[in-house]
């Protein structure tokens, strides 16, 4: 553990603790080492450990079993599909009964310089701003922020609130099919807008990705930035 960091040491433990579950290295138990192990192999106190153990299951990746010590909560993870026709209803597929897309704020808005450059526009050109927060089974699995050309896609945030799909709201604004241009995945710590949209607990680890859409002449009409809880969601690439 690096003790000056500058991240909390309890952080540090349930970042590591948690990535070992997704790795699969507590599988033969189903259960987390005992606090005493822990707190060994991490040179700390079982206190902190407990504070980590604590974050883990408000996350609901463990919990305790009174008599037995932390068990891991089995949840499997929705396999997200990127490739040319990336979609979100599409791509959870029958890994889920109940999708939903819902709208949390729009505004229009002046491009900023990394909007007007990933959407070829001037940097001040008016843009559609969407947020929304996608579900599988009631379940928070995406928080996005989207920007569209304001001149082109006028109306295209009552369409994505009354459909609860971006596939949809650009059909009704004449693109009845895109293509995923870039696709960038950085994995950073929660922001506080996460834990609040995707149930997390700070700290939790988020997959973000950055991803550009173009209509089939290669005209950019959608750049989204989108935060996915890494112990709910993996990503599988598509050439």
């Amino acid at each position: 553990m690096q003790r000056q960091k500058g991240v909390a040491l309890w952080r540090q433990i349930s970042d590591r603790i948690r990535a070992n579950i997704l790795a699969g290295l507590y599988d033969g138990t189903g259960m987390v080492p005992a606090e005493t192990a822990l707190a060994e192999e991490f040179g700390v106190n079982r206190h902190t450990v407990r504070a980590a153990l604590a974050a883990l299951a408000q996350e609901g990746i463990v919990r305790a079993a009174q008599g037995r010590g932390t068990m891991i909560t089995q949840r499997d993870k929705f396999d997200f599909p990127i490739g040319r026709r990336t979609r979100f209803t599409e791509g959870i597929g029958d890994q889920a009964r109940d999708l939903k897309g819902i709208l949390l704020a729009s505004e229009t808005q002046a491009a900023s310089a990394e909007v007007a450059h990933r959407l070829g526009l001037r940097i001040g050109e008016q843009v559609l701003r969407l947020d929304g927060v996608r579900t599988a089974d009631g379940r928070p699995v995406s928080r996005s922020s989207m920007w569209f050309p304001a001149n082109r896609f006028a109306g295209i945030d009552a369409a994505f609130a009354a459909s609860g799909s971006i596939t949809r709201a650009l059909a009704s604004c004449g693109v009845e099919d895109y293509l995923r241009d870039t696709t960038e995945v950085t994995a950073v710590h929660a922001e506080p807008d996460d834990v609040a949209s995707l149930g997390l607990t700070p700290g939790a680890i988020v997959l973000v990705t950055r991803a550009l859409n173009t209509d089939l002449s290669g005209t950019p009409i959608q750049y989204a930035v989108t935060r996915f809880p890494a112990d709910r969601v993996q990503f599988t690439i598509r050439s």
